[in-house]
């Protein structure tokens, strides 16, 4: 078997690629191999038959939400990778090593805790 200096090279460039920097996990975030038509995020999906993996685990049931047409759809699910590309960016483009959670379960692990904002207007009364 012959590999083509060509592939190597963007063997070497995937498996070499750093996401430490927000910039960095934009870019990948943002690329066609992540987010495109055929990309790893809708095959994860897929796969995942458009459910949280982690209610599933819990006996739940917590699907994608339908897109209605003239509105923007809400977000429900997120491809996680099950180790960050932070630490092991090898493995950024493994279908293995994705799952779809809900975005309960994916700030839970992430340990996201969201705060009631103040409100902006002060309905003081004179």
């Amino acid at each position: 078997m012959t590999c083509s200096f060509e592939y190597v090279n963007m063997v070497v460039d995937i498996v070499a690629k750093e996401y430490t920097t927000d910039a960095q996990k934009k870019t990948f975030y943002n690329s066609n191999a992540w987010r495109g038509v055929n990309g790893l995020r809708n095959q994860a999906l897929k796969r995942d038959n458009y459910e949280c993996q982690e209610c599933k685990r819990q006996g739940r049931v917590h699907i994608d939400s339908e897109k209605t047409p003239g509105e923007r759809k809400t977000i429900e699910l997120n491809v996680h990778h099950i180790k960050e590309i932070e630490f092991y960016p090898e493995l950024a483009l493994q279908l293995n090593n994705l799952e779809t959670l809900c975005l309960f379960h994916h700030n839970l692990i992430h340990e996201k805790k969201f705060v009631k904002k103040k409100p902006v207007w002060n309905d003081e009364k004179w």
